[in-house]
């Protein structure tokens, strides 16, 4: 079929959500707004969002993977 769009988006998400969530926990004071941990929740919510499309994408991978391949068009 091809590259399933969900897989580069969801690493990208859950690799960028992990550097959020390591920066908010490493210098929680660098990153406060209104005492609000913003680098720390946006990691957070970023990580989970990746999370959930990738594993999205596993699960069309392998519904599309069990199924047996379609017969060509009839000419």
């Amino acid at each position: 079929m091809g590259l399933d769009i969900r897989w580069p988006i969801g690493l990208m998400f859950a690799l960028i959500g992990a550097l959020l969530l390591i920066m908010g926990l490493a210098a929680p004071s660098m990153s406060k707004s209104l005492d609000f941990n913003i680098n720390l929740w946006w990691g957070l919510g970023l990580l989970v969002f990746g999370a959930v499309m990738t594993f999205y994408a596993y699960r069309a991978d392998k519904k599309n993977k069990d199924q047996p391949p379609s017969p060509p068009p009839a000419a």
